[in-house]
């Protein structure tokens, strides 16, 4: 009976490791030259927008809450300490993008960037469109520095085949067939 017990335990152990051990290397990543991480926003309660929503109304949005302003500053914070240097930042539209942009970097760095603005409600073809531009701006990418762009799980998805978690981010590289490589995540 304890046997199994003991294997399960130990497959957990291994499997806890490798996963800090990917992070680990993610964060190594971006140290490289050419780096790219997509970070979806920071916490910012609720699914989509409310009906009112106004793309330069940040009142009419979901926003980041007290949680999610940590987790921004945090970003910012382990960028420093790992001294990740930055080369662009680049932002959705919505306002909790912005915010957390700009809460974790400096606000002369952030950028909009239309490509990376949400498509949760959009069409497919709006979509496709919209997830090809965003894709031709990160192969472009040669630095210097890391590329950050601060995004929407939709657009994540789209791009890389993986979701993301709040103010979590994940770290690609342009592949030679033009698709986008996961090399791993972080966060805060």
């Amino acid at each position: 009976m304890n046997h199994p017990i003991r294997l399960v335990t130990a497959f957990l152990g291994l499997a806890l490791t490798a996963l800090s051990a990917t992070a680990a290397d993610a964060w190594s990543d971006l140290t490289q030259p050419g780096a790219i991480v997509l970070f979806r926003h920071a916490t910012a309660p609720g699914i989509g927008d409310p009906a009112e929503f106004k793309l330069n109304v940040c009142t009419t949005q979901r926003n980041l809450n007290d949680q999610g302003r940590a987790e921004a500053r945090q970003l910012g914070e382990q960028f420093r300490n790992r001294k990740i240097t930055v080369g662009a930042v680049l932002t959705s539209q919505w306002c909790r993008t912005r915010d957390t942009a700009r809460l974790a970097f400096c606000s002369d760095v952030v950028r909009d960037e239309p490509a990376f603005n949400s498509f949760f409600r959009a069409s497919a073809g709006i979509s496709d469109a919209q997830t090809a531009q965003a894709r031709a701006i990160l192969l472009r990418w040669r630095g210097p520095g890391t590329l950050v762009v601060v995004t929407h799980q939709v657009n994540i998805s789209a791009l890389t085949g993986v979701g993301a978690s709040s103010a979590e981010g994940v770290v690609v590289r342009p592949a030679a067939d033009g698709s986008l490589k996961v090399l791993g995540s972080v966060t805060p």
